[in-house]
Formats: C-alpha cells, sequence, structure tokens
C-alpha cells in the first residue's frame, strides 16, 4: 500500500510540474531530476523503491519502442555506420576508460568492479536525448545520429554489464566466450524483433477497422517483444526497437486513420507520464544512497563522481571528433535532393560535429542497471560498493543532464547554428506535390462521373491551396505548414461531393505510401501529411455517417 501511495503521489507532482513545462529555461527532464532529488531529502515524503526487473521490464520496452516508432528507417539506414560506431565501439571504448579512472583513482575498486560501474555509465539515454535535443532546431541528420544511437547503445551496454558481474562474481573472464555470447544476443535479438514486427504486422492488417483493438495490440507489442526475446536468451532491447523499426516503415499501410488518431493520443500521454515519473524515481534515489556511504567525506564522493563524469564527457567528444576527421566513412555527406541551401544545411562541419559530441547525457537505463545490481554476491558476501556505484551513477546523470543539458541551448547560440529550416522546406515541398497530383487526379483520373461545374468546384479549392503554397515557398517567410483546414464541402448536391472525395482521399493516402516507400521525403514531414488527412478522413467519415441517419 505504502508503495502505491508513493506511485500516486510521485504522479501527482510530475503533473503538477507540466505547468512549468514549455516555461523554464532548461530542459524539462532537469527540473524533473532536481525536483525528485529534493523531495528525496523530505523524510515524509514515501520514496518508491521498486524491483530492478520491473524497472527494466515496466519502462524500458515502451519507451524504446515510441522512441524507434518515431525514427524513421530510410534515415537510420543511411547514417547506420556511424550509428553503429557510436552505439557499440564508443561504447566499449567509454567502458574501458571509466573502469581504468576507477580502478587507479577509486580505492578498494578491484578490476571486475570498475568494468561494472564502466558498463553502467557508458551508454547515453534514448529518453533523456529526446527531451534535451526537443525543439532545438537541429540539424536532421545530427538529431538522427544522437536518437538511432541512443536506441541501439543500450544492447551493447547491457551486455557489457552482464559480462563485469559474471566477473565479480566468479574472478575470470574470457574474452572469445564474451564475444561469442554478444553476436548471439545481438543477432538473436534482431532476428526476433524483426519475426515479431512480421507478426504484428499480420496481426493488424486483421483487425484494421477495429481502432481500440489494434491500440490495444500497439500497447502490448513492446512488452511481448522484449519477453519473447529475453526468454530466448538474447537481446530484448534490440528486438523491442526492431519491432518499433519495423512497425513504423509498415504504419502508413496497417493502420487505418482511427487507429492512427487513437493510438497517437494513448502512446502520447503513455510516455509523458513514463518519462516524468522515470526522471522524479532517478532525483529520488540520492538519499538512500547517501545513507549508506556515511564512512566517506561528503566532498571525496563528490570528486569521485565528478571524475568519473569529466572522463564520461570527454571520452565522447574526443571520440567523435577523432572519428569524424578520421576517415570520411564515418560522417560523408549525406546526399540531399533539393536546393543548395538545403544541401548545405546537411554537410557535416565541426559544429554539429562537436553538437553530437556533447549530447551525451545519461538516464533511466544507467540508473535502472545501478539499481539491478544483487545485494550478495553468489557466496552470500555483500556485493561490494554497491551503494558507491548507485550513487556514482546518480552523479554521472545528474552532471550529464544539468551541464550538457543546459549548455546544449547556449552551445547552439554560441556556435551561431541555424535553426533546421530544410523540415519546413520540404514539409511545403511535399504538400505541393500532392496538391499538384491531386488536381491532376481530379481532372484526369478519377472514377467517379461529375458534371463539369462540379468538377470546377472542387478543384477550386485545391487550386486555392496551391496558389497559397506556391505563394509561401516563392516568399521563403511564414514557412509554417499551409494544410487545408478541413475538407472542402460545396454548395453543390452532396452525393457527387462525398464520392469524389472519398476517391480523391484514397488517392492522396496512396500516394503518400508511395512517396514513404520511396524516402523521397522526410519521415517527420510524411507523418504530419499523414495526420491532416487522417482528420480529413474524420470529418469525412462524419459526413457519410449523417447521410446515412
Amino acid at each position: 500500500m505504502q508503495q502505491f501511495d508513493a506511485v500516486i503521489l510521485t504522479l501527482v507532482v510530475l503533473v503538477a510540474l507540466s505547468v512549468f513545462e514549455g516555461k523554464v529555461k532548461f530542459p524539462f527532464p532537469i527540473l524533473l531530476v532536481m525536483t525528485g532529488a529534493l523531495f528525496g531529502l523530505i523524510p515524509q515524503f514515501p520514496i518508491l523503491i521498486l524491483d530492478p526487473d520491473v524497472v527494466f521490464l515496466l519502462f524500458l520496452p515502451p519507451l524504446l519502442f515510441d522512441a524507434a516508432s518515431r525514427t524513421s528507417w530510410h534515415d537510420f539506414r543511411k547514417d547506420m555506420l556511424p550509428i553503429s560506431t557510436l552505439a557499440i565501439a564508443l561504447v566499449f571504448f567509454t567502458t574501458i576508460t571509466v573502469a581504468l579512472t576507477a580502478y587507479y583513482f577509486i580505492p578498494g575498486f578491484s578490476w571486475p568492479l570498475a568494468f561494472v560501474l564502466g558498463a553502467i555509465v557508458s551508454p547515453p539515454d534514448a529518453v533523456a536525448a529526446t527531451g534535451i535535443t526537443k525543439g532545438l532546431g537541429l540539424n536532421k541528420r545530427v538529431v538522427t545520429i544522437i536518437e538511432g544511437e541512443s536506441l541501439v547503445n543500450d544492447a551493447s551496454a547491457l551486455i557489457g554489464y552482464r559480462f563485469a558481474l559474471i566477473a565479480v562474481n566468479t574472478g575470470t573472464f574470457a574474452l572469445w566466450q564474451a564475444g561469442l555470447q554478444f553476436s548471439i544476443l545481438v543477432c538473436g535479438g534482431i532476428l526476433c524483433g524483426v519475426a515479431s514486427g512480421y507478426i504484428f504486422v499480420w496481426m493488424h492488417k486483421k483487425i484494421t477497422h477495429n481502432s481500440i483493438t489494434s491500440t490495444s495490440l500497439t500497447l502490448l507489442t513492446p512488452f511481448i517483444s522484449y519477453i519473447l526475446a529475453e526468454r530466448l536468451h538474447v537481446s530484448g532491447v534490440l528486438a523491442v526497437v526492431c519491432t518499433g523499426l519495423f512497425i513504423a516503415w509498415r504504419s502508413p499501410k496497417i493502420f487505418s486513420y482511427q487507429t492512427r488518431m487513437r493510438s497517437r493520443s494513448v502512446w502520447d500521454t503513455l510516455i509523458y507520464l513514463l518519462n516524468g515519473f522515470i526522471f522524479l524515481l532517478i532525483g529520488q534515489q540520492l538519499p538512500d544512497a547517501l545513507k549508506e556511504l556515511g564512512k566517506y567525506p561528503l566532498l571525496m564522493l563528490l570528486a569521485y563522481g565528478l571524475l568519473v563524469s569529466l572522463v564520461v564527457i570527454i571520452v565522447r567528444v574526443a571520440w567523435v571528433f577523432a572519428t569524424a576527421y578520421s576517415h570520411k566513412l564515418f560522417w560523408g555527406d549525406a546526399k540531399t535532393a533539393g536546393s543548395q541551401e538545403m544541401q548545405d544545411e546537411m554537410k557535416t562541419t565541426w559544429r554539429n560535429v562537436l553538437i553530437v559530441g556533447w549530447t551525451g547525457t545519461r538516464g533511466i537505463v544507467s540508473m535502472a542497471t545501478a539499481l539491478a545490481l544483487p545485494l550478495t554476491l553468489n557466496s552470500g558476501a555483500p556485493f561490494p560498493h554497491r551503494a558507491l556505484i548507485l550513487f556514482l551513477t546518480f552523479v554521472v546523470i545528474f552532471v550529464t543532464l544539468v551541464i550538457q543539458g543546459m549548455s546544449l541551448p547556449l552551445m547552439i547560440r554560441i556556435l551561431a547554428l541555424k535553426p533546421n529550416l530544410q523540415a519546413e522546406k520540404e514539409e511545403l515541398e511535399l504538400q505541393l506535390l500532392v496538391l499538384q497530383n491531386t488536381l491532376h487526379f481530379i481532372e484526369h483520373e478519377i472514377p467517379v462521373p461529375m458534371e463539369d461545374d462540379v468538377k470546377r468546384q472542387i478543384k477550386a479549392s485545391y487550386e486555392v491551396a496551391l496558389v497559397q503554397l506556391q505563394q509561401k515557398i516563392k516568399s521563403d517567410r511564414n514557412l509554417q505548414p499551409a494544410y487545408l483546414d478541413e475538407v472542402p464541402w460545396l454548395a453543390v448536391p452532396i452525393a457527387p461531393i462525398l464520392m469524389a472525395q472519398l476517391e480523391i482521399s484514397k488517392f492522396r493516402r496512396e500516394l503518400l505510401i508511395k512517396l514513404h516507400k520511396d524516402s523521397r521525403y522526410n519521415y517527420q514531414s510524411i507523418r504530419k501529411l499523414e495526420q491532416q488527412l487522417d482528420r480529413d478522413d474524420l470529418a469525412l467519415n462524419h459526413v457519410l455517417k449523417r447521410g446515412d441517419e
């Protein structure tokens, strides 16, 4: 009952703090962590203590699945090399560097314990990265690499953590066995995720016209994929990510507009609550960790934490710069269609490299992994330095969130990075293409027989939108997408209009699916236009229902 009270009270605090979102001058996750730490120091405040396995199972799958479902597979595949270099090589390099630091500078740390700490703090977090970079107008490729890295690196870190724990318990470590096991976990996780994606896509196709059931299935998908992979002793993290990417790639064809609109609202609410809850939970862990470290002077503990944090930050920045400029294969400039301005915006510069290097915030995965440390060894002895590892992890999370998170907007201003205008321009060009093709369809291909005056009036509304869009693109001002406010209803008999709108909606939907497959336009631009088509279909469906009554 006390745990339930703590959950409710934490959610109440989260809802209360949501009033300040967008009003504070620093990223909202930082406010949540600081508030959690403050409440954790209040004796009367019920501190929530969750089982580590519950933290992994309850929070990690839906958060990773949501992040993956919002990621473009085309962009992810295009930047697979830099993403994998950061998510695998940099994670292991950070683990080794932190282990060296802990072994030589923190008394009492053996090599296995040092590697445990390194594996815990090595992966940047998907939730933290998304929360920090949101709304900063970063280069699209920078965002793709940062978010793509944070999706995959958890698997690398958790595998390293698993082998470090084995070494702590047994005192032995075989590199060839670790390498073989790593390959099995990674390949198995990917295969399991893709297979789960196929199965869920097939299931969604069978329930297209039941949005409640389909939305419920999306909520179960990450948990089923994660549990299935873990039962098969492969990476559940990679399985969830692959399932999310696969379903997102097929989503335009398998989801009805009702399912998309319903699930979008449900998932936005769920992810908001989970994100906020996690960051508050991270802050609440500080007092308990400090209670168990009474024998250490506070300044010494802070010095150890700052040392590890500094190593984590410096290693990432140095690695990103060294890799970026050592060979062009890593950051070779992406080929981008469009104007010269758009192509220049996508080119790699030292400013973009610095932003990637600086955005290495740690979060839920590191905290959950530290909490998952066993209380005792296999021999029954207490796990050595568990409280210290937990405290150091908290310091690294707090430092990277506060220092890197709060300084990122300032750094963007100092570096004079221009807002990412490519996405807005590409979105307008996509709308222009769809409008032009729609007009051609109405004029030459629509299968509904119509009188000339009906056709002219239907075309007129689209022609007005087309002219307005062309003027916006030409003037290059006010680059806000100019969607049709609603489905154009005209002063003509309703039956021809409805039949024409049904065919036009079907055509626009098929055209958008084709553009999605061709990867000619940004995934987010396609999703925004898809949302507008969903609203148009909803309005059309209401009119059809009224006509049947």
